[in-house]
């Protein structure tokens, strides 16, 4: 059965290879950017080759005013959403929370939290079969810095990511009698461009081979995880948080 996903942050990294792998399935998907129009292209097209239907929608998830009409968007291309991947966020330099600027905390907070609810309340705005929506799934990116603290560098990251587990657990007792069913997952040490923005490109080999498995992970081993809870093979998976993180 064809369905539709809409994926913010889907132009590189985890959101690109979710994207990709719906394409393999035959899958519809609006990817949403921020700014490089140039990935978000390259990531339709691959979701095309792939088998699937695609369009990409710019817009900045931190922005509330954006967050409504890429829905607006994405349901004029596909029709009505199937599964929303609560994905946009950002990390910053790493950095001890008593030197970090302001205004880099206030960054972190008004994309990863602030914009993650009000795009998980545009969801429960249109998904929920009580609300004149057809059901369907949502999957809020967290990451393993939210059980692990992110000491001495991104312990505001981590607590942003903490703000996602919460959400996830929350709504999904809210949504699910509308046939909603919200999920999450918590990545670890995964190879994306991301890593970079820290300051420290290192780290995902550092602490990646430091996991019990001896490595960092895929965007595509994520991906895996993210597709099979949008699924029907997650039927009855509500409210649950899974840890992809080799062990760490």
């Amino acid at each position: 059965m064809s369905r539709h996903i809409l994926i913010t942050g889907g132009s590189r990294g985890i959101g690109a290879a979710v994207a990709r792998l719906c394409g393999a399935r035959g899958w519809a998907v609006t990817i949403n950017y921020r700014s490089d129009k140039a990935s978000a292209e390259a990531t339709v097209a691959a979701v095309q080759a792939a088998g699937g239907r695609a369009t990409a929608v710019q817009g900045d998830m931190a922005e509330p005013g954006a967050i409504g009409a890429l829905w607006d968007a994405a349901e004029a291309a596909f029709g009505p959403v199937d599964g929303f991947v609560n994905n946009a966020g950002v990390i910053g330099r790493a950095a001890k929370l008593a030197d970090r600027p302001a205004e880099d905390v206030k960054r972190l907070v008004d994309l990863n939290v602030t914009g993650a609810l009000l795009a998980a309340r545009e969801a429960a705005r249109r998904m929920p079969t009580d609300r004149g929506g057809k059901g369907g799934a949502i999957v809020n990116l967290s990451s393993a810095a939210a059980r692990l603290g992110g000491a001495n560098g991104l312990t505001d990251y981590a607590a942003t990511k903490g703000a996602m587990d919460t959400l996830t657990w929350g709504l999904g007792q809210e949504l699910a009698p509308g046939g909603v069913r919200v999920n999450g997952v918590r990545p670890g040490i995964i190879v994306t461009d991301i890593h970079g923005d820290t300051g420290q490109p290192e780290r995902v080999e550092r602490l990646g081979n430091a996991t019990p498995l001896g490595r960092p992970g895929t965007a595509e081993e994520t991906a895996e995880v993210i597709v099979f809870l949008l699924s029907d093979a997650a039927s009855y998976v509500v409210g649950s948080t899974v840890d992809i993180s080799g062990g760490r």
